[in-house]
């Protein structure tokens, strides 16, 4: 599988990412992945609603990713692969994915978080998961829009505290 895009989003699949990001990416197939959402029916038929009609998208759990990943019947698949958080990047590269780059999009504020960036909002949990993806030598860039330049999240880690 060649991974074209590795996106954090909360929102998984929005007309952004069927949009601007489907065509940027070049991406024969959609991969959202989140454990959670593939057991919520409502939110996995609502994110299957906003999908490119002409791409195939599937919502799978980080283990199934994992196994997709591994099987040599998609070694060609260009996949847009979407997730909501730094911890499931971890998981999946403990299971032998193997990833170079993420694009941070958007996390959405909630309680306990803190900003990071305009649309970047992250958890205690979500810092040391960072710092260890860029300890990993992995590049992390934010970039709402295929559009917009490259920013580098490494440099906003170190300082960043939690009281």
């Amino acid at each position: 599988m060649i991974i074209s895009l590795l996106r954090i989003d909360d929102r998984l699949i929005h007309g952004q990412v069927a949009t601007s990001w489907v065509k940027a990416t070049a991406c024969d197939a959609i991969f959202a992945v989140n454990d959670a959402v593939t057991n919520d029916e409502l939110r996995k038929t609502l994110l299957m609603q906003v999908a490119p009609p002409d791409i195939k998208t599937f919502i799978i759990t980080v283990e199934k990713a994992i196994a997709v990943y591994k099987n040599p019947k998609y070694e060609k698949t260009k996949v847009l692969m979407l997730v909501t958080n730094p911890s499931d990047i971890l998981r999946l590269i403990e299971g032998g994915v193997d990833i170079k780059s993420i694009n941070v999009g958007g996390m959405t504020f909630k309680d306990g978080n803190k900003l990071i960036s305009s649309a970047v909002a992250i958890g205690p949990k979500d810092l040391e998961a960072f710092k260890k993806l860029r300890d990993k030598g992995i590049e992390l860039e934010i970039r709402k829009l295929a559009s917009h330049s490259k920013e580098d999240l490494a440099p906003k880690l170190d300082g960043f505290k939690f009281d």
